[in-house]
């Protein structure tokens, strides 16, 4: 049974939280720490559901080919809108394909 619809080779996109002191272009909703050193802020990740376990967890792939476990009702996770699904789509398949280097 698939968890809350997700199935195998699924593309989603999951909402993660970074640390640093420079962010990205990519980087969405920056905050500054207290003392200004470091910024806080969210950054969309484009991979794959490589498998629904048995508890109903997703175990979710990266480009990279590393990967995390993650709840289906994780606010942070959802499924690619329509035009995402086109505009993005080589990132999508990249995952699939595992398109960057092993993981360490």
């Amino acid at each position: 049974m698939a968890a809350k619809g997700f199935q195998t080779g699924d593309w989603v996109i999951y909402r993660l939280q970074k640390v640093s002191a420079s962010p990205g272009p990519r980087a969405q909703d920056v905050v500054p720490a207290a003392h200004g050193e470091q910024y806080s802020y969210l950054v969309d990740k484009y991979w794959v559901v490589d498998r629904v376990l048995p508890d109903g967890q997703l175990q979710l792939r990266t480009r990279r080919g590393k990967t995390h476990v993650v709840a289906p009702d994780d606010r942070r996770l959802r499924r690619p809108r329509l035009w995402e699904k086109w505009l993005l789509a080589s990132r999508f398949r990249a995952v699939e394909e595992g398109d960057g280097e092993s993981p360490a």
